[in-house]
């Protein structure tokens, strides 16, 4: 069945397979956006954050089985298979087979890419900060592919279909939770 896991456990266990301040940076991020949703469900928001937390515990180790290899590691730690499918359905349609079934599973797969745009948006203000973002400015730089060019829009607007959400909403709510923790990410700016 596995364990249920508390924040500091899912941290430790973050920070053991993660060196990278950015994807230390990026996986606080993830957890505030994840907290935030679970507050818009009314579901249990520690299990939301812990899951948003780990999304990513296989990247930076095993970059070529991200999503695969993380079921492995998780299995070891005797992880219940609720967080081990809600990690993996992330890459659904990118390196996994997995769909999110879920809201949870949905909303991470629908924000973990636009976190990364938001913030790159963020720190490109006059500010650097989440605190003044708004969404049309999100929206303009999400028009403009040469801005965050990495990040698969498709995904996202994908996601926001799995939810009923306009897309507008999705960034909206993003932004909000991403400020809930504007400290922890490094996104305050000079505000």
């Amino acid at each position: 069945m596995g364990k249920e896991l508390s924040r500091k456990d899912a941290f430790d266990l973050l920070k053991e397979y993660n060196k990278s301040e950015h994807l230390i940076k990026h996986a606080l991020t993830v957890e505030g956006v994840m907290k935030h949703f679970s507050r818009i469900y009314n579901e249990d928001e520690e299990k939301w954050g812990i899951v948003g937390l780990l999304h990513d515990l296989d990247y930076e180790l095993y970059p070529d089985e991200h999503c695969i290899k993380v079921r492995e590691i998780m299995e070891e730690k005797g992880i219940s298979e609720e967080y081990i499918h809600a990690v993996q359905s992330h890459g659904y349609g990118l390196v996994a087979d997995i769909k999110p079934e879920n809201n949870m599973e949905k909303v991470l797969y629908t924000i973990d890419e636009l976190t990364g745009l938001i913030s790159a948006a963020a720190i490109m203000r006059p500010s650097k900060s989440i605190l003044d973002l708004e969404l049309k400015s999100v929206k303009k730089k999400y028009k403009s592919k040469g801005f965050a060019a990495g990040v698969d829009r498709s995904v996202i607007e994908n996601g926001a279909q799995m939810l009923n959400m306009t897309l507008d909403e999705v960034i909206n709510q993003t932004i909000i939770g991403m400020r809930e923790v504007a400290e922890e990410i490094g996104l305050k700016g000079n505000i």
